[in-house]
């Protein structure tokens, strides 16, 4: 369908961005029962952000001519045969008056109506609010028929109630969860428990007791010679252990001060038929020594995300990737989070522009954004005052590419549940977006209200 500059006075403009769809007019009928059918008014009038019936009203009250547009189908009549031509220079006539600002020229009006009957465009480009004559008389039908109040950034039913859906399918899964951890917790404090019954040379059982109801229990290793030398025998081979042997004296030192700290070293002797040959054991046991899984969990997650973004992982891909691990989900934003943009510095707010659709598809409900919100306050807090001013250059951006809503970030500013005292000047960093959303939303229910 061709397209064509919104008002007369841009035709010209090869580089104006406001477009809307030609008048396709059609004439059917005889004699009296002849009638002009605008074919695609409908288009028209949503490129013009005007309801339908306002211009099949105008071109009648225009023309002296009888008009009425259909809601359920859509088709735009106006009695008797008028050429296109002449419809089309109508319509600049409407756009002039109703569409266009008064001040700037720019077709991004909204009609209002005051409780004093009055109709008044406010634009969003420049501010500017317009005064419509009240002497036309379409202002009348459009009293009559006021224009559909405007959501201002507010979500459809529809889609709130697939967010509600969300959440109570999230909640459902995290009790799941939780309920699952608390059954392997309890198998792994029962397994610890039974292992150092046989462990422990003197096999306490009031101690074993406490163990399995106290949770926070810290365990400690035997380090009698005894216990040593079982370890020893479970982590050599068979043969290997039959030509070890514990020295006693240097395990359990009867006098640590008199001797040197070199001497007060367990040490292990190896039999031989020429001589003894000393082996230095580790002070700390062997079972604490270091293993991969006990390698920091934010670590593995940060190099698990940056193995993805390497193999080229799509922005979908890798949040349905975070969505199937079942790590904590603060964790996981985190990781997440550095490993796309490496911590917090100056000219971040450049690069969250760039990576939109990787934060985009993981905050999707109202948990996950304040999710993002709660890991951009963590990574702002050890900045400089420089550049911790940053947050307020994201949480524009993140706001204007509708990734965050309005109504969480002011849930997450006025909420003082777990905030920690070192991210506490995150919240006055942020503060001049909030006032400036404040602002806004003040505005709009001043506009409402007139």
């Amino acid at each position: 369908m061709a397209l064509q500059n919104i008002g007369a006075g841009n035709r010209d403009d090869a580089f104006y961005r406001y477009k809307m769809p030609r008048l396709v007019t059609k004439i059917e009928g005889r004699g009296n029962g002849i009638k002009t059918n605008v074919v695609n008014m409908v288009e028209v009038a949503k490129a013009l952000a005007r309801p339908p019936a306002y211009t099949t009203k105008f071109f009648g009250c225009e023309l002296g001519a009888q008009s009425k547009f259909d809601d359920k189908t859509g088709t735009s009549i106006v009695n008797g045969a008028h050429e296109t031509s002449k419809l089309a220079s109508l319509l600049e006539i409407f756009i002039k008056k109703y569409v266009q600002c008064y001040g700037c020229g720019n077709p991004e009006t909204t009609i209002n109506i005051s409780k004093s009957q009055t109709i008044t465009m406010k634009c969003a480009a420049c501010g500017y609010l317009s005064d419509v004559d009240m002497r036309d008389k379409l202002t009348t039908f459009i009293l009559k028929n006021p224009p559909e109040p405007k959501k201002g950034g507010k979500k459809d039913k529809l889609r709130r109630a697939e967010k509600e859906r969300l959440k109570e399918g999230e909640a459902a899964d995290k009790a799941k969860k939780e309920l699952k951890k608390k059954k392997d917790e309890s198998k792994v404090v029962k397994k610890k428990s039974g292992s150092d019954e046989e462990l422990s040379s003197q096999g306490d059982e009031e101690e074993v007791a406490e163990a399995e109801e106290d949770d926070g229990v810290e365990w400690q290793t035997d380090t009698s010679a005894e216990a040593a030398k079982r370890r020893i025998e479970e982590q050599l081979t068979a043969a290997t252990s039959e030509m070890v042997m514990i020295d006693e004296e240097a395990v359990n030192p009867v006098s640590p001060t008199t001797k040197a700290s070199k001497e007060n070293k367990p040490k292990l002797l190896r039999k031989s038929s020429s001589k003894k040959v000393e082996v230095v054991v580790p002070e700390e046991p062997l079972e604490v020594l270091p293993k991969l899984e006990e390698l920091s969990l934010y670590s593995i997650l940060v190099n698990e995300f940056k193995e993805c973004l390497q193999k080229g992982f799509t922005p979908s891909e890798l949040a349905t990737y975070m969505q199937r691990k079942e790590e904590p989900k603060d964790e996981l934003m985190n990781a997440y989070f550095e490993a796309l943009f490496g911590g917090f510095v100056k000219g971040i707010s450049k690069e969250v522009k760039e990576k939109k659709l990787y934060l985009a598809k993981v905050a999707t409900d109202e948990a996950s954004q304040l999710l993002l919100l709660s890991t951009l306050e963590t990574f702002c807090a050890p900045c400089t005052p420089e550049v911790g001013k940053e947050i307020a250059f994201i949480l524009k951006v993140l706001y204007d590419e509708d990734i965050l809503e309005e109504d969480q970030i002011l849930e997450w500013f006025d909420s003082n549940e777990g905030i920690n005292p070192k991210s506490a000047h995150v919240r006055k960093l942020a503060q001049p977006f909030v006032a400036w959303l404040r602002d806004a939303e003040a505005d709009e229910e001043e506009d409402e209200e007139e």
